[in-house]
């Protein structure tokens, strides 16, 4: 159950800063999230993970962004969606800080490179259809990406992080409580 109210954390951390007329950082908890449902549910589930996120992004496309919706803009967006939550059901289920670290570099850079890349194929005016072209959409995009990474970062180190960090802390709470209780 946690990790469906995760997605839709992850959802609203997309729609809320529109609905607040642009308040906040480009901080979205989206690859964080997904890590984190594909880590924690069925991998079927996924499907499930997809549909909601391409909800925000007709809803954004639509009424944020007054723009008309073309599925085939989506695909690769969608692709990405479903292809982190299994990033995080086969490297999370098992949770290490370099299996973490994988994890967001994995999302973070894959949709940089993806979604620019898809950028600079269709576009007909901003970029030219040249390797210098490709390397200018690149460069544009790296601001977003810094974001990305950063807003993958801190998503995911906490829920993944956190869990880990409490149930040492309870460990060693144990453990010093039962040396000082006395041998009888």
């Amino acid at each position: 159950m946690f990790a469906y109210i995760v997605l839709l954390l992850a959802a609203l951390t997309r729609l809320l800063p529109h609905a607040l007329h642009g308040v906040g950082l480009n901080f979205t908890a989206v690859g964080g999230g997904l890590l984190f449902f594909g880590a924690r549910r069925p991998r079927w589930q996924s499907a499930i993970a997809v549909v909601v996120m391409a909800l925000t992004d007709v809803y954004l496309t639509t009424v944020a962004y007054g723009l008309h919706f073309k599925v085939s803009s989506y695909i690769i967006t969608w692709a990405w969606y479903a292809a982190v939550c299994l990033v995080g059901s086969a490297l999370l289920r098992k949770v290490t800080v370099l299996r973490v670290a994988a994890g967001i570099v994995a999302s973070a850079t894959g949709f940089f490179l993806i979604s620019n890349f898809a950028v600079w194929a269709g576009s007909q005016v901003s970029y030219p259809h040249t390797f210098a072209g490709l390397g200018i959409c690149y460069v544009a995009g790296l601001p977003f990406y810094m974001n990305d990474l950063v807003s993958t970062t801190i998503t995911a180190g906490a829920l993944f992080g956190l869990p880990v960090l409490a149930a040492k802390l309870v460990e060693s709470l144990r453990s010093s409580q039962d040396r000082s209780q006395p041998l009888t």
